[in-house]
């Protein structure tokens, strides 16, 4: 016979408690000494001290007692995360970087759990942000692939000042030359501008750059008049006759050229065929694109031209866990993202690698990695 008095405990207890006392009078129902009480101690996350008293009748009667420690449930702690702010640099209110630049730091801001807090930073654009970057101003930034890959080699406009600790965070959207016109200009193709006033993007802007590389390839580089002016200054220009023509490398839909139409008719003009050849032969970051007819108010005409991509970068110092938050808001709440700019339709798991330059942060390549996304070895640091 076995009897239990329980205080307190739960079945599974019990049911260990059978087995324990089981072995007990199997043990002793094949000796004839009287041992010496016995006592078993075991341990359970359940309730709290309990001890159980049995009484085992066979051919000897014994006492065994049964001391139940529960394990103590841990404490529950609350971890604070200090936020780490960021910067993201973007380029003029009247591009396509400064809103989804904006649009990036608010699900920051809103979807970070608190790891980050974000500021979209207006600037000018791609050149000033690799510079930025190199000094410490900016933590991430949007960027030409083509001007991310001259800052870390040290050429071009960065001959003798390489920005060496830009690492690669996601490509988004291909950016496309415009070149435009006004449609009674007269102007009918590239080789028009010969001797005419062009805008050429802001200064030290990858649009200048790019812009520069066109008009050179062509040959009529030296035979026009440059004017450093920003979307918005370049579009008012125009308007107002005091530039002929405008070459920017910007996304489709940028609303300094939207507003122009509206008020301005314009024309686009496609680069040729022979020109954009040697560009991409020469330049291995070109890749042929079209503007649609109607990507603007009265263009009647699709543009042959050339592309760049548009690329998020990061400091190699910004931590891996900061940079890898980063991309999981943004891909988790894509939809939001797209609000703000339709070039955020471009943007896809599928396209994060697509004409990246430079190498990656450790903090991308961990986030790609999670996706089963494969990452290429010349773009592992």
């Amino acid at each position: 016979m076995v009897c239990f008095m329980v205080s307190q405990t739960a079945l599974t207890v019990v049911l260990v408690v059978l087995i324990v006392v089981a072995g007990v009078v199997g043990y002793f129902a094949g000796t004839s000494a009287v041992p010496p009480p016995k006592t078993v101690t075991i341990t359970t996350t359940v309730g709290a001290p309990t001890t159980i008293t049995t009484t085992v009748t066979t051919r000897i009667t014994e006492k065994v007692t049964i001391t139940i420690t529960p394990t103590p449930t841990p404490t529950p702690t609350t971890t604070f995360v200090t936020p780490f702010k960021i910067r993201i640099f973007t380029g003029g209110t009247g591009g396509v970087y400064y809103p989804l630049g904006s649009a990036m730091a608010e699900l920051m801001n809103r979807y970070s759990g608190g790891v980050i807090t974000a500021t979209a930073v207006t600037s000018g654009a791609s050149v000033s942000n690799a510079r930025a970057l190199g000094a410490g101003d900016a933590e991430f930034a949007l960027i030409q692939n083509d001007i991310a890959y001259y800052a870390t080699a040290g050429i071009y406009m960065f001959n003798g000042s390489a920005v060496t600790n830009i690492r690669g965070v996601v490509s988004l959207y291909p950016e496309y030359i415009h070149i435009i016109v006004r449609a009674d200009s007269g102007i009918k193709d590239l080789y028009g501008l010969t001797g005419k006033r062009v805008a050429v993007g802001a200064p030290g802007s990858g649009a200048a750059v790019e812009a520069e590389i066109l008009l050179r390839g062509a040959g009529i580089w030296d035979k026009l008049t440059p004017q450093y002016l920003d979307y918005n200054q370049a579009a008012e220009a125009l308007k107002l006759g005091q530039v002929d023509g405008i070459v920017i490398c910007t996304g489709i839909g940028t609303s300094a050229i939207v507003q122009l139409g509206t008020t301005t008719p314009i024309k686009l003009l496609s680069i040729p065929s022979d020109v954009a050849q040697k560009l991409m032969q020469q330049y291995k970051f070109f890749v042929p694109g079209v503007i649609p007819a109607g990507a603007y108010p009265g263009q009647t005409e699709a543009a042959e031209t050339l592309a760049v991509m548009a690329i998020v970068v990061a400091r190699s110092d910004i931590p891996e866990g900061v940079v890898y938050k980063f991309l999981e808001v943004m891909f988790d709440h894509l939809d939001e993202l797209k609000k703000a700019h339709a070039r955020a339709g471009d943007i896809s798991l599928e396209n994060a690698l697509k004409g990246m330059s430079v190498p990656l942060h450790p903090g991308a390549i961990k986030f790609y990695e999670s996706k089963g996304i494969s990452v290429p070895k010349d773009l592992r640091p």
